[in-house]
């Protein structure tokens, strides 16, 4: 069975279900938070692809932005938000697949832990997606990984260089750099990045 197969809905359904949610924190990340808060348009269109138990979407809720979207794989994350959060619109959790979305959707991306999730051979699929869904001057932002594991993933590593590779093409980076206020078991390894879409993907012949 490839990497790609294996990693199906069924695969993260039964993470959820046994508890096997070791990058769960219980809560919204520094990292995370604080961008959010400086954030001054609570009427954008946002999207928290692969976002779990929605600690982030949760945190973006309760704080005014009502305009946004939680997508995940498997159906039982987006259960636990609706529960903590009853007043969370049933329409805006989203069980699909993160690249069925269709294109100019979204302001703005919050991109906590699901890059990492997807099998290495994916990754420049998620740049040209990304690129796809967000609005022109829409952002990805978040954080990435900066070393390689050990251990065979989920959850996959890698390098700011490898990672440039990916998204020059399609975006201009704003903020690409060592993440300052990572939780303690993260930190110095993890990039917090701000990446602007460009109007058109650039190639290098």
């Amino acid at each position: 069975m490839s990497e790609k197969a294996s990693l199906d809905e069924e695969y993260w359904e039964h993470r959820y279900r046994q508890n096997r949610t070791e990058w769960d924190v219980g809560t919204i990340t520094p990292p995370l938070k604080a961008y959010i808060d400086q954030l001054p348009n609570q009427d954008l269109q946002v999207l928290v692809p692969g976002g779990g138990n929605g600690h982030e979407a949760e945190y973006l809720f309760r704080k005014g932005f009502h305009r946004l979207h939680l997508l995940d794989f498997a159906a039982a994350p987006l259960r636990n938000l609706k529960e903590r959060v009853p007043a969370f619109p049933q329409g805006q959790l989203l069980q699909q697949d993160f690249f069925s979305l269709t294109p100019n959707q979204y302001d703005l991306v919050l991109e906590q832990t699901f890059f990492c999730a997807l099998p290495r051979e994916m990754r420049p699929a998620y740049a040209r997606q990304m690129h796809m869904i967000l609005k022109p001057g829409g952002k990805l932002a978040g954080v990435l990984f900066s070393e390689e594991f050990a251990a065979e993933g989920p959850p996959f590593g890698g390098t700011a260089l490898e990672y440039q590779a990916y998204f020059e093409p399609y975006f201009q980076f704003n903020v690409f750099e060592p993440c300052r206020n990572s939780i303690s078991p993260r930190q110095g390894r993890e990039l917090f990045i701000e990446l602007e879409r460009r109007e058109r993907p650039q190639f290098i012949a």
